[in-house]
């Protein structure tokens, strides 16, 4: 009976690649490289994968963005206005291709951690999954069973509009949209809006409580226009420990009964199985589902 085929997986972050090597949740080879310029980083991560020896099939990206994933785009596969400097109009998926002579896939990371825990994680079974991140960024995906749909591009539900909450008078931290989800709730926000980073802030109460708040207001829109099955938030302003549950207890007060309530908010709203391992694990899934058409 043939091997299994085995495929490269890239999560590329703002601020760290990482790079594997497997089929599964149990990668084989794994690396962590600084993102840099787009030439050093893909050579970086190139060079890891030709060095492990080990043969592949096709290579699964699960990357920072925003990436253009129209289907029929002369420039597929493509990072393009990005606020990371040097990056943009970065052709990731051609460039890895045309280095390693074998096919690859790419979805925005959140796309790719999505599909991760949809397939092995805390998705698994379910037909509807959204899987939002909040960290350096604030982004979303929506999985209807174990699809996304790019026709127009990814999702950007970072970037929805929120009400300001009562006595937060924070002028937003995105420099596309000031006061947009991102620019009151992600981890730069956080750092603006109080000096210091979210780590550094873990004794401050009432940093937690605004932080759920606007996250409730996203998580009750996401459930109203979406009505998934389960929102898995990960990230790592998520890590806070607590913040979790106060999300739930938010979401609760704002759907006040309306609608579709779910029954359980402790199932609905979910931490991600892999952590901070979702997007790699992703990687994995977004190329078997590419290559092998699962």
């Amino acid at each position: 009976m043939p091997a299994k085929p085995l495929y490269a997986a890239v999560e590329a972050g703002g601020t760290k690649w990482r790079v594997a090597i497997g089929r599964s949740p149990e990668m084989v080879v794994d690396a962590t490289i600084p993102t840099r310029d787009p030439d050093t980083t893909i050579s970086a991560c190139v060079e890891f994968i030709r060095e492990s020896g080990i043969p592949i099939t096709g290579v699964g990206i699960a990357s920072f963005g925003p990436l253009d994933l129209i289907p029929t785009s002369p420039t597929l596969g493509f990072i393009t206005a990005t606020p990371k400097p040097g990056w943009s109009n970065t052709d990731v998926k051609g460039r890895i291709e045309a280095a390693l002579g074998v096919p690859a896939v790419i979805d925005i990371d959140v796309g790719g951690a999505a599909l991760g825990e949809w397939s092995w994680g805390a998705g698994r079974t379910l037909g509807s999954v959204v899987y939002v991140t909040v960290g350096t960024g604030f982004g979303g995906a929506h999985l209807q069973n174990g699809r996304t749909f790019h026709e127009l591009g990814h999702p950007e539900m970072g970037h929805i509009t929120v009400e300001r909450e009562a006595g937060d008078t924070f002028g937003g931290s995105c420099p596309f949209h000031g006061t947009c989800l991102e620019g009151m709730a992600a981890g730069p926000a956080l750092l603006a809006r109080w000096g210091r980073p979210g780590p550094e802030l873990r004794n401050r109460p009432e940093v937690w409580d605004l932080e759920a708040r606007y996250l409730a207001q996203a998580m009750r829109t996401y459930d109203y226009v979406l009505a998934p099955q389960r929102i898995i938030l990960g990230g790592g302003v998520m890590q806070q420990p607590g913040l979790l549950q106060m999300v739930r207890d938010r979401l609760g007060e704002r759907l006040a009964g309306y609608g579709n309530p779910p029954s359980n908010l402790e199932e609905f709203i979910a931490a991600p199985e892999f952590g901070q391992d979702a997007g790699l694990i992703g990687a994995i899934a977004l190329a078997r589902q590419r290559f092998e058409g699962l």
